[in-house]
């Protein structure tokens, strides 16, 4: 699949077929994540896999935007050291790259995946701190709900011409 047509077609999924995803698609998917660019290369990011059902069901319970996770095979929680970011608000900022990596690799490897916001919702920081018993200095910033496809979700013209602007606005 190449580049934009990567950017272009890829759709977030939420409804799985229930297929396992291998171990080795997971790490190729955290490879990608840790390739993504971070603010003077701090790379501030570490990742939890997730697979188990019952963390899944008790995420939907604070989460309202999470209602897809009980159906998918496994999740990502993409989280940042606040020790090894640039200065204090790059390490979401950093994380956000990562988690669109995710994604778009997810997409060429024919996986869906639904970003999972967090940051900056305090109460889903907080739950999912305490769900996943993350030290004090490691802060969730999102999730990535991954499966095999079991819907296909057509992509939308979003180029707006209107909301280009050359040299000022």
């Amino acid at each position: 699949m190449e580049v934009i047509e990567a950017l272009l077609s890829r759709r977030s999924i939420r409804k799985y077929s229930g297929k396992r995803i291998p171990d080795e698609q997971l790490e190729s998917l955290l490879k990608a994540a840790m390739y993504a660019p971070s603010a003077v290369n701090k790379q501030p990011w570490h990742f939890i896999i997730f697979r188990n059902a019952e963390i899944r069901r008790k995420i939907v319970e604070f989460h309202p935007n999470a209602s897809m996770l009980p159906g998918a095979d496994a999740g990502i929680l993409v989280c940042y050291d606040e020790n090894f970011q640039h200065d204090v608000g790059y390490g979401p900022v950093d994380c956000s790259a990562a988690t669109q990596n995710i994604l778009l690799a997810a997409h060429a490897m024919g996986l869906g995946a639904v970003w999972v916001g967090i940051y900056p919702r305090q109460n889903r920081i907080d739950s999912t701190h305490r769900l996943f018993s993350l030290p004090e200095n490691i802060k969730p910033f999102s999730m990535v709900s991954l499966g095999y496809p079991a819907e296909m979700i057509s992509f939308p013209d979003r180029f707006k011409k209107e909301r280009i602007h050359y040299e000022k606005w």
